[in-house]
């Protein structure tokens, strides 16, 4: 099969030919039909996340058709349309019956610790646990757009802040999952105004439902201006990008009792910024509340929203690219400040 690959961090990707992957006696082999381009790739890439060792194949956003099922296998079989969480879960420890397998110890993440997506093919371990059946009305383009970025937000939104109709959420980022959380909360007939530096990211975050945005280039006080936009301060609100700046923008953007969702991924520098404890946590009583992923289960409820019409995961993808350009693609973060999501959906020589 052909598949992208780095052989050392920061450094460009080659299309190999490779060993088709083999099938796990309790997982799948799936045809990647499509497979979003998302800014965790690019932390792999860049040699951020110590789970991943090059070489290496990055890609964890995928949708496709299943190509071999492993003798333990019952509940999937060849043809069936598929994605996953890139999370991929044990499925028998405690906090995966639970419910919980985004917290499971013996987790492992498709293309991070597992062999990614950018490739033809890609081989899912539990795959009666991990793998999610596509609604036939949803399209591979589609589906590998939402990636984890729709369902992180949806996470996020629905099951840890719960986000109520009416309530103001500030979305701090607005990128892929920021975008992403926007067209939910107004799926969800919450309010939302969108908060980035990036012109093009806000107008397209009004086509996308935002009812205010905000330029959060200097001199703006952010936290001050948030406030004042949503009447006292977000119920909610998440930083979507995972930088000191924008966690702190989303804290002092909330109103008493209002509760910030961390999504984006704080590194380096950012993964320990200061928390302004005694006036907004003990003072304005602010909830913090963090999220990854979104469990397999979870599919159906989110595939509701989009049944019913109230969410379109395909206008959030931007631009489409073959194989051959997705090392451009990731070398384009270093300093893109692009809009919306890459997905790729073509996988020829």
């Amino acid at each position: 099969m052909k598949a992208a690959i780095f052989d050392r961090f920061h450094t460009p990707l080659e299309i190999r030919e490779v060993a088709d992957p083999a099938c796990p006696p309790d997982g799948a082999v799936v045809r990647v039909e499509a497979c979003g381009v998302c800014r965790s790739d690019w932390h792999a890439w860049r040699g951020a996340d110590p789970d991943v060792q090059a070489p290496h194949v990055p890609g964890h956003e995928f949708a496709g058709v299943v190509e071999a099922v492993g003798a333990e296998v019952r509940h999937l079989r060849p043809g069936d349309r598929v994605t996953a969480p890139f999370i991929i879960a044990c499925g028998r420890c405690p906090d995966c019956t639970d419910g919980d397998p985004t917290i499971c110890a013996g987790q492992e993440e498709l293309g991070f610790v597992l062999q990614g997506c950018f490739a033809e093919f890609v081989a899912v371990p539990r795959a009666d646990f991990n793998l999610v059946a596509l609604p036939e009305a949803l399209g591979f383009t589609a589906a590998a757009g939402m990636g984890c970025r729709v369902t992180t937000a949806f996470r996020a939104l629905v099951d840890r802040a719960r986000l109520r109709p009416g309530e103001w959420l500030a979305v701090h980022g607005c990128g892929g999952v920021g975008l992403s959380a926007i067209a939910i909360a107004r799926a969800l007939d919450a309010r939302v105004l969108a908060v980035d530096v990036n012109p093009q990211a806000l107008e397209l975050a009004r086509t996308l439902g935002a009812a205010e945005t905000l330029d959060a280039r200097p001199p703006a006080d952010v936290g001050e201006a948030v406030r004042e936009l949503t009447g006292g301060g977000a119920h909610v609100s998440i930083d979507a990008l995972g930088i000191t700046a924008t966690f702190r923008n989303s804290l002092f953007g909330l109103r008493p009792l209002g509760r910030h969702v961390q999504i984006g991924m704080p590194l380096e520098e950012h993964a320990e910024p200061p928390v302004p404890l005694l006036q907004l946590v003990y003072g304005r009583q602010i909830a913090l509340m963090g999220t990854r992923g979104m469990a397999a289960a979870r599919f159906p409820a989110l595939f509701e929203l989009i049944a019913d019409g109230r969410l379109d995961p395909g206008r959030l993808v931007t631009r489409t690219i073959p194989l051959s350009q997705a090392g451009a693609a990731l070398a384009q973060m270093d300093g893109y400040s692009g809009s919306g999501v890459t997905v790729i959906d073509r996988f020829e020589a």
